[in-house]
């Protein structure tokens, strides 16, 4: 039996077999026009009637995803046309019914199909959400981020209390069958090393960090590696950032795009925002969790450990596929910035996630 597409990944974008497929605008296998067709298909044969409407979605992610209409409702679309013929999005739509259950906002699930049966891609319609991203807010000047962190804080601490078992990406069997959420490794630090050595190796060959800090990283993480001696794991989304919150610009609608959840250290989504966000955000942020449930032990610790290796995976992607290139039109890049600017906070942001590592800092000095 071939093993699970997801065995030996520890962030799919930039360590999937095709590195960074999906990164770039347009990157498909198939013509727009075929994939159109394809999907016209799959509406008609599970609706009963044909589409009304069909058109480009804007994602930026690794789906190809269209804004639909059938019978006057509006629905959003999201296509995985890869080469390694991913079959996350089964595991991703059990995830979001499950967390939905609990209170945590996500669009419903219509119908899904990872098969690939009937057409060469996996499909997955979703209720349509009229609501924009929390970035557009953001960089708009209008988001009233101490307010939205809090809220984010409660919802992570509120999904955290599903059930897993194993830890790392999910194994899609279980999810399929609607059993169980179970993660492919045994143990925490075998995840939380998964390429730990190819991302750093990455880094330094691509003269993004110097050999020295490289080094460093490796000291203190290997200092700090009984923090990875869980005994039992919790979901994580994997990607906690404003573009993954649909809402206002004070409440959040809707929390989108859980194709990378993982079972998990409690501080990692936590940290994953302290990609983007420092000082008052995050202060926000750690009382919403608190409020749902209790910060775990060494909490600020695992913080920096897990905001070292996100923004270590981060640094991958953003050079691996060119993101350091893009103006201010790019999701990841301010109004006022460039890509300079962001390989300059990139960087600067590895730098602090070290510093917090090894001085014993305060997450909220971020």
């Amino acid at each position: 039996m071939k093993p699970p597409i997801r065995q030996g990944i520890y962030y799919w974008k930039c360590d999937r077999p095709a590195a960074f497929h999906g990164t770039a605008q347009g990157d498909s296998r198939r013509s727009p026009t075929e994939l159109t067709e394809l999907l016209r298909g799959v509406l008609a044969r599970h609706f009963g009637r044909a589409p009304d409407a069909l058109r480009d979605g804007g994602g930026q992610g690794n789906h190809q995803t269209f804004h639909v209409t059938v019978a006057g409702r509006e629905y959003f679309v999201r296509l995985e046309d890869g080469p390694e013929r991913d079959d996350y999005l089964a595991v991703e739509s059990f995830v979001m019914d499950i967390v939905r259950a609990r209170g945590v906002p996500t669009p419903q699930v219509i119908a899904v199909d990872a098969s690939r049966r009937e057409v060469p891609f996996a499909w997955q319609i979703l209720e349509y959400v009229p609501a924009p991203d929390l970035n557009r807010h953001f960089k708009a000047g209008t988001l009233e981020l101490p307010a939205i962190a809090e809220q984010l804080g409660r919802l992570i601490a509120t999904w955290q209390e599903v059930p897993v078992a194993g830890f790392g990406p999910f194994a899609v069997d279980g999810a399929q069958a609607h059993s169980q959420l179970r993660g492919l490794q045994r143990s925490y630090a075998d995840y939380f090393h998964t390429r730990f050595e190819a991302h750093l190796d990455f880094l330094v060959a691509r003269e993004f960090l110097e050999a020295p800090m490289a080094a460093e990283i490796r000291q203190e993480v290997a200092r700090h590696r009984p923090l990875l001696d869980l005994p039992i794991g919790c979901l994580v989304h994997k990607d906690t950032a404003l573009w993954n919150l649909l809402g206002t610009e004070r409440q959040i609608l809707a929390v989108i795009d859980w194709d990378d959840c993982i079972a998990g250290d409690p501080l990692d989504d936590l940290s994953l925002f302290g990609c983007f966000h420092g000082g008052e955000a995050l202060r926000r942020a750690f009382a919403g969790y608190a409020a749902v449930r209790p910060l775990p032990p060494n909490f600020a610790l695992r913080f920096w450990l897990h905001l070292l290796r996100n923004m270590m995976f981060k640094a991958v992607i953003r050079v691996g596929a060119g993101y350091f290139n893009h103006d201010s039109r790019f999701f990841l890049i301010g109004a006022d910035g460039d890509g300079a600017a962001l390989r300059t906070q990139t960087l600067g942001r590895l730098g602090a996630a070290l510093r917090g590592l090894r001085d014993e800092g305060d997450p909220f000095s971020l």
